[in-house]
């Protein structure tokens, strides 16, 4: 089995999510989420759709999780869009799962999603070997290359240490970015 990596090319994941947008809402819900959090394939296809909005129907700034709590996962104003398009035209349940089978109630598959990203990978000319971890290991690369503490980005990664998770990321033989606690008061 091939190791997949991290999506660096910022052009191709604008390509992805226009592809996936324009053929559905979950499925483009499932990129953001997966991109922009970092959380593990397998807990993101067990999300409900309470596990992301309050009982009366507003969309949550924060994940509802107890596995995610140290950093929290944040839901940045495209993710939460993209959660309120999903709810909306999949017509979920506050106890539906969050990406559901269009032909069961139960959630997608970890085979679908991996056909879902695959798909939009190749159409967006990604090349190498592509996979649902490919999601976790993008938002770590591209929270890294932001400057995001490292330190931060492992403990979000359940990662044992930092060097492990430059290593996950690809940015093992990388020089280290630029990080600025910048105050401001």
């Amino acid at each position: 089995m091939k190791t997949v990596e991290a999506i660096k090319d910022e052009q191709q994941l604008l390509s992805m999510k226009a592809f996936l947008k324009s053929r559905s809402s979950r499925d483009y819900c499932l990129l953001l989420l997966g991109i922009n959090t970092g959380i593990r394939i397998h807990d993101l296809l067990h999300l409900h759709v309470k596990d992301v909005m309050s009982e009366s129907g507003d969309i949550l700034h924060y994940l509802q999780s107890s596995i995610y709590t140290n950093p929290p996962v944040y839901f940045n104003d495209h993710v939460r869009d993209s959660l309120r398009s999903c709810i909306q035209e999949g017509l979920l349940q506050y106890d539906d799962f969050l990406f559901k089978s269009r032909k069961t109630n139960e959630s997608i598959t970890r085979q679908q999603a991996y056909r879902i990203i695959n798909e939009a990978a190749k159409q967006s000319g990604i090349s190498g070997p592509i996979g649902t971890h490919t999601l976790r290991k993008t938002f770590g690369y591209h929270a890294y290359t932001k400057g995001i503490a490292i330190s931060l980005i492992q403990k979000r990664l359940q990662h044992s240490t930092p060097s492990e998770t430059r290593q996950y990321i690809g940015a093992a033989n990388q020089p280290s970015f630029h990080i600025k606690l910048d105050v401001n008061l």
